[in-house]
C-alpha cells in the first residue's frame, strides 16, 4: 500500500531562501515546458515527450545559470507534473493545464530521491539545501518514494513523503444487508445513516462568516504593498486555514468511524458542479465539502479492506417509500416529512433516502460501481 506522511518543517532564513529559489525555478521550468508543448503542437501538430523536454532543460541551464543552483531532479519533477496534468486533461476532457503564477498562495516542489530522514535528531536532508529541522511526530516503515515540499499561505513549510509499506491490500470480506450502511449527505444534517442516526453539520465556514467578513474588509482598506496589508492578508489566511483544519478533522473522524463499524458503505452519486449553480445553496454545499468526505472514504476502504457501493445520481431515493415502493412524484425540497398514501407509513425525508440508497446499492441491477 502507498501512504503519505506529512511533517512540519522549521527552516532557517537561509534555507527559506533556498526554498523560494526552488519554488520559483520549478515554476519557471513548468511554464517553459508548457509553452514548448503548446508551440510544438501549433506548428507541427505533435506533442513533445517528457524525456525530450528533460534533455532540453540542460540547454536551458546555459541560458539561465541560476537554474544550476537547483536540484536537477526537482526541475525534472516539474515536467512530470505537467505530463500528469495533460494525462488528466485528455482522460477527463476538462481542465487544460494553466501557467503557474507566483501569486499562487500554495507553492511546492518535488524531491524524487536522495533525501534522508534522521529520526533521532528530528531532521530531514534535502539535496542542495541540507539538514532541516523537522517535527517528525511518527516514523514509517517501507520504501520512501517522492517527497513534496510545500508552503501554505500562512508561511508554514511541510514535507509530504509517499511511502510504499510493501504490504498487500487486505482482502475484502463478503458483505450483506446487516453490515452495510447507506449514507445520505445533506446540508441541514451532514449525513443521515440508514440506521436512523443523524450526523449534525458543523458548518465551520458559516459560523466564521462574520469574523471572515471583518478581516476581509480590513484587508481591502490597507495600502497596496504595505506591511499592514501583508499582516491583514496573513490574518485572513490564518482563519481560512483554521476552517480547513476543522473540516478535515471532522471528516477524518467520521469517515474512520463509518469504515470501522461497517463492512460496506453505500453512497449516492451527486452532480456537485451542477448543484453549485444554485446560488442560494452554493456556500452551504462548499462548506459541507462532500467531495472531500467521499474521497476520504474511498481511500480508507482500501486501507481497511472494506467496500464502497455507489448508485446512480438519477435514482429516486428520496421519492420512493422504502416499505411498499410507492413513488411520490409531488415531493418537493421543502417537504422534510411525508406520509405514504399506500401503506400509511410516516417518513423522514433523509432517513428514507438513506434506506433506499442502501437497498438500491445492494440490488445489483442498480449498482454502477464497486
Amino acid at each position: 500500500m502507498s501512504k503519505a506522511y506529512k511533517y512540519r518543517m522549521h527552516p532557517t532564513k537561509e534555507q527559506e531562501e533556498m526554498f523560494f529559489q526552488h519554488f520559483g525555478s520549478c515554476r519557471f521550468v513548468y511554464n517553459w515546458v508548457l509553452e514548448q508543448k503548446i508551440k510544438t503542437y501549433e506548428q507541427d501538430g505533435k506533442s513533445v515527450s517528457r524525456f525530450t523536454l528533460n534533455t532540453m532543460i540542460t540547454k536551458l541551464k546555459e541560458e539561465h545559470e541560476w537554474l544550476k543552483d537547483i536540484n536537477s531532479q526537482s526541475l525534472q519533477g516539474a515536467t512530470l507534473n505537467l505530463e500528469n496534468a495533460f494525462t488528466k486533461f485528455f482522460r477527463e476532457k476538462k481542465g487544460f493545464p494553466k501557467f503557474k503564477s507566483r501569486r499562487n498562495p500554495v507553492q511546492s516542489f518535488s524531491v524524487p530521491q536522495f533525501y534522508k530522514m534522521n529520526y533521532d535528531n528530528n531532521k530531514v536532508k534535502l539535496p542542495k539545501i541540507g539538514w532541516i529541522n523537522t517535527k517528525i511526530h511518527r516514523r514509517f516503515t517501507g520504501i520512501g518514494k517522492t517527497a513534496n515540499v510545500s508552503r501554505t499561505p500562512t508561511g508554514k513549510f511541510y514535507i509530504s513523503i509517499l511511502v510504499d509499506d510493501e504490504q498487500e491490500l487486505p482482502v475484502k470480506p463478503i458483505f450483506n444487508e446487516k453490515v452495510t450502511v447507506g449514507i445520505d449527505v445533506g446540508i441541514k444534517d451532514f449525513a443521515v445513516l440508514s440506521n436512523g442516526e443523524k450526523i449534525e453539520n458543523p458548518k465551520y465556514l458559516r459560523h466564521s462568516t462574520k469574523s471572515l467578513a471583518f478581516l476581509q474588509r480590513r484587508l481591502s482598506k490597507k495600502q497596496k504593498g504595505s506591511k499592514n496589508k501583508a499582516k491583514a492578508r496573513f490574518a485572513v489566511s490564518k482563519l481560512h486555514e483554521k476552517i480547513s483544519n476543522q473540516r478535515h478533522d471532522f471528516q477524518h473522524t467520521l469517515s474512520t468511524k463509518l469504515i470501522s463499524e461497517n463492512q460496506a458503505v453505500a453512497l449516492e452519486t451527486l452532480n456537485i458542479s451542477g448543484m453549485l449553480k444554485n446560488h442560494c445553496l452554493a456556500q452551504s454545499i462548499v462548506d459541507a465539502s462532500w467531495s472531500s468526505f467521499v474521497n476520504k472514504l474511498e481511500y480508507k476502504v482500501e486501507w481497511y479492506g472494506k467496500t464502497i457501493l455507489r448508485i446512480g445520481q438519477f435514482e429516486p431515493s428520496t421519492k420512493i417509500c422504502n416499505v411498499c415502493g410507492f413513488h411520490n412524484g409531488k415531493l418537493t425540497l421543502a417537504d422534510r416529512e411525508w406520509k405514504c398514501p399506500d401503506c400509511n407509513t410516516n417518513h423522514n425525508r433523509d432517513i428514507n433516502a438513506a434506506i433506499n440508497i442502501k437497498k438500491f446499492a445492494l440490488n445489483k441491477q442498480n449498482l454502477i460501481g464497486i
